[in-house]
């Protein structure tokens, strides 16, 4: 599903780039090489990083390593 239409960024780029990127949503914007334009999506990805993040976070440390290789 696209969270961001303005600049085509889909909720499975959020997710991978949560795991590389430890911002708030326009940080991670940056690091897919975008910005925010009108700013609509930036609560749900700031939601959807969050999710990714403490779902990554419950992993053991072993499993965490293999999903960062995953993507």
């Amino acid at each position: 599903m696209y969270i961001c239409i303005c600049n085509a960024i889909r909720e499975t780029d959020l997710r991978a780039a949560a795991l590389t990127s430890g911002g708030d949503a326009e940080a991670t914007y940056a690091t897919l090489g975008k910005r925010p334009n009108c700013g609509q999506c930036l609560a749900k990805a700031g939601e959807i990083l969050e999710q990714e993040r403490a779902l990554v976070a419950n992993l053991d440390p072993a499993r965490r390593e293999c999903e960062k290789v995953a993507l």
